[in-house]
């Protein structure tokens, strides 16, 4: 549905997209990754002719970007774009007809998407007044409302607690059901990976991973000790045979040399900590992602010296 060939965009000295290329289909949940400045948003604006590229091409269905494939779209911002003193539902309604649907046809569709996300009963209120998440649930509803063929999601669950993600994530899946393709951007490597059919890592703007999740994850390998346990893990990453360890409280991903020797490491950990449970296992998207972008970064320190 949507191929995106050799994408620059340049401003001033910076060069902020750097031959970016990828596709997306439809029935597919696409995720645009990255950490904080690598170029993400500034590749969604490229792709919508928000911004005009300084070079490579944009087709949608084979076709450049035009008023008339506008209306196919839906675009959730990382920014809030939101009328503050204005009404929840007449600025739903409003954005609606903006994407050319009659004011019956949005009025209906709002009430319906703002139910959904358990909004509806608010529909009153000045936008001023929600919280963040709930303006991130009000310009979904603006970016789904006018059912789209692609819909793209910039940081779609900045703001919003642990429910409301859930709840977020089902919706996503239901528009990959219903065969639409989406597209987010997130550096959040968790939800990218259970959402995510295929990825594209961004990293100063330029393409460092590319693929399916599952083919990215093969490729680098399957001696990742997964370990939960209570006690202080600090020392996991000066054992013999770890290369890397992270750390999430009491649980860490230890990413190990090529031929390790499992049992004498698990029984040195045992000695130090109590072990609940260990698992060799395939890298997560979250240690895949310090790898790359941190080897890409100490490789470019390096360069400068």
């Amino acid at each position: 549905m949507l191929t995106v060939s050799h994408l620059r965009k340049e401003f001033d000295t910076v060069v902020a997209v750097d031959d970016v290329s990828f596709e997306v289909r439809r029935g597919q949940i696409f995720g645009l990754l990255g950490p904080n400045g690598a170029g993400k948003t500034t590749t969604i604006r490229v792709v919508l002719n928000i911004l005009e590229a300084d070079g490579g091409q944009v087709l949608f269905d084979g076709k450049p970007f035009s008023k008339t494939l506008r209306g196919g779209v839906g675009y959730l911002p990382e920014e809030r774009g939101l009328y503050k003193k204005s009404k929840l539902l007449d600025t739903v309604v409003y954005l609606g007809e903006l994407r050319g649907m009659s004011r019956p046809k949005a009025r209906d569709a709002a009430l319906r998407w703002l139910t959904r996300l358990e909004l509806a009963d608010q529909a009153g209120r000045r936008l001023q007044e929600f919280s963040k998440g709930n303006q991130q649930k009000i310009q979904f509803v603006a970016a789904v409302m006018h059912d789209p063929d692609l819909v793209i999601l910039d940081e779609p669950f900045s703001g919003l607690d642990p429910v409301n993600q859930e709840l977020f994530k089902g919706i996503l899946l239901e528009l990959k059901q219903g065969g639409k393709a989406v597209i987010f951007s997130t550096h959040q490597m968790e939800q990218a990976e259970k959402l995510s059919d295929d990825l594209c890592l961004i990293n100063r703007g330029r393409v460092v991973l590319q693929g399916s999740v599952r083919d990215v994850k093969r490729r680098h390998g399957s001696n990742t000790l997964a370990v939960e346990f209570e006690g202080d893990g600090a020392f996991l990453e000066t054992l013999p045979g770890v290369r890397r360890a992270i750390l999430y409280g009491n649980q860490a991903e230890l990413q190990l040399d090529d031929h390790p020797r499992l049992r004498e490491l698990v029984a040195v950990i045992n000695e130090r900590v109590e072990l609940r449970s260990f698992e060799l296992r395939e890298p997560s998207l979250q240690s895949i992602f310090l790898e790359v972008v941190g080897g890409v970064r100490a490789g470019q320190q390096e360069a400068a010296v």
